[in-house]
């Protein structure tokens, strides 16, 4: 498998008032170029932190963390990172939040209507062509994700990263953000890293699903490689006896091996 991003021998330790938390130990994950891959485990177990030390807004204590061969020394326009809270100005349009992103990317290299055009690509890729001059107050939880994901996939990032991007939305919004992520994924190529809780999720979406062990000093348990066929279709496979076994792999692990890496 070619390493596109690359996790080796990570620790994360936080100073608190107790003294040293050790949020992470022993990390280490290769991911391929275009795979999707999903990060699981109970609360409290690292899965936000490892994600932010990929984005560059947390830095290892030790261990090394590559994009495309080069070191994770920061936040970059390499990895565009969309949050549960999808963190939009307020006070501007759908159109505004996402040129702002385009802005600051492309603002040397290209003019305003190259810049313009980027935007309304983005906004056309989830879908949002027809609300890019309504403000996040005016639009629905689900849409606000959706410009998040299209300001992130606007930067061209090289890795999409995603933080429990639909935790906060309701179980129909949520599947229809899910095959539309699907969707984006497939014709974009991008390399996704995507934290969820929701198992259904993880085995939907992923190539692989890395499942943590619980903290303190936590680390990867198990990987499961998803050998489901693509494109997916969620009725399908709700009939799909794979799927479930998949699906029951990831929960036998949950609740019954998370305490301890495999051997």
């Amino acid at each position: 498998m070619e390493k596109y991003v690359q996790i080796e021998n990570v620790n994360m330790v936080f100073d608190t008032q107790k003294g040293p938390f050790v949020a992470l130990q022993n990390v280490n994950l290769n991911v391929a170029q275009g795979e999707f891959i999903t990060l699981i485990g109970h609360s409290g177990c690292g899965k936000s932190t490892l994600l932010n030390l990929v984005a560059g807004l947390l830095k290892t204590d030790n261990g090394v963390l590559l994009c495309a061969g080069r070191e994770i020394a920061g936040p970059g326009p390499d990895r565009g990172v969309v949050f549960q809270n999808h963190s939009l100005l307020p006070w501007l349009t759908c159109f505004e939040n996402v040129h702002l992103a385009v802005e600051r990317v492309f603002g040397a290299k290209e003019d305003k209507a190259q810049l313009k055009q980027r935007t309304l690509d983005a906004l056309a890729l989830v879908g949002l062509t027809h609300a890019e001059h309504k403000r996040p107050q005016e639009i629905s939880g689900g849409m606000k994700q959706r410009v998040g994901i299209a300001r992130a996939l606007a930067m061209e990032p090289k890795v999409l990263l995603m933080d429990e991007p639909f935790g906060a939305l309701d179980a129909l919004t949520r599947a229809h953000l899910q095959d539309e992520l699907m969707k984006i994924a497939a014709n974009t190529h991008s390399t996704v890293i995507m934290v969820t809780h929701d198992v259904d999720e993880a085995v939907l979406l992923s190539d692989r699903i890395v499942m943590l062990t619980n903290g303190p000093s936590a680390t990867i348990g198990e990987i499961l490689t998803v050998d489901l066929p693509r494109p997916r279709e969620r009725l399908a496979l709700a009939e799909n006896p794979h799927y479930h076994h998949l699906r029951g792999q990831v929960l036998e692990f949950l609740y019954h091996r998370q305490l301890r890496p495999a051997a």
